[in-house]
This record gives C-alpha cells, structure tokens and sequence, in this order.
C-alpha cells in the first residue's frame, strides 16, 4: 500500500498538481478553497491564515476593475480580471506573516490594497 500511495504522489507532483492533499488512508481529500474578493482599494476578507503543508486554493475575484494578488513569500502572483475566478493552488511551507500587494496598478489607493496572510503550524 505504501508503495501505491508513493506512486500517486510522484505522479501527482510529476503532473504539477499541487494542491491535493492525501489521507492517512491513501484517499485523496480536496484542498480547502479560500474565497478572497478584491475592490478598489481592499481585499475581503483583509487577513487569512493557512496552516503550514496544507494546501489550499484561492479563489480570487473582484468586483470592479482589473487587480492583482503578490505575495512573493508563497510563490503567488496573479492578475484578477473582472467575471472571472482566478484560482490559486498554493501550499505553505513556511511559518510567518506574509502581505499580499496588489500586482495591478487599480487607482488612487493601489499602494494601500494589501492581504494578511498568517501561516501556523
């Protein structure tokens, strides 16, 4: 058992796929989608935390114009287009509190636009 388990993990890391977490029963569990809207000149929710290892996927929207989403610590880096879900599949491994900037020049108060993200163990 151990060596299929071994398998779908070099396969699925082969494939890219990194937001798929497996159970210590060798089922595969859906990552947990965290829902983040962008409008001028904030992120709702303004802070998130994901725990170290656990992968996620963020599903980014806005509501007005085109924004971004940086958060060079996790690798993120994204532009959000209006009408369109943009899905990040990010997995920590790293401990510390991390800003996501806005990657878009959106306005006035682009400078400002900013998203806490808190990683635990």
């Amino acid at each position: 058992m151990k060596s299929i388990r071994a398998f779908i993990l070099l396969t699925i890391a082969t494939l890219g796929v990194s937001a798929i977490a497996v159970r210590a029963g060798g089922a595969l569990d859906e990552p947990k989608r965290i829902e983040i809207t962008a409008s001028k000149f904030s992120y709702s929710p303004s802070e998130i935390t994901l725990k170290k290892g656990q992968p996620v996927v963020l599903v980014l929207r806005t509501t007005d114009v085109t924004h971004g989403l940086k958060i060079e610590a996790l690798g993120v880096k994204s532009e959000i287009s209006k009408g369109k879900d943009t899905e990040i599949p990010v997995t920590p491994t790293q401990v510390g509190q991390f800003v996501g900037k806005c990657a878009h020049f959106c306005g006035k108060g682009h400078g400002s636009m900013a998203l806490q993200v808190n990683v635990v163990e």
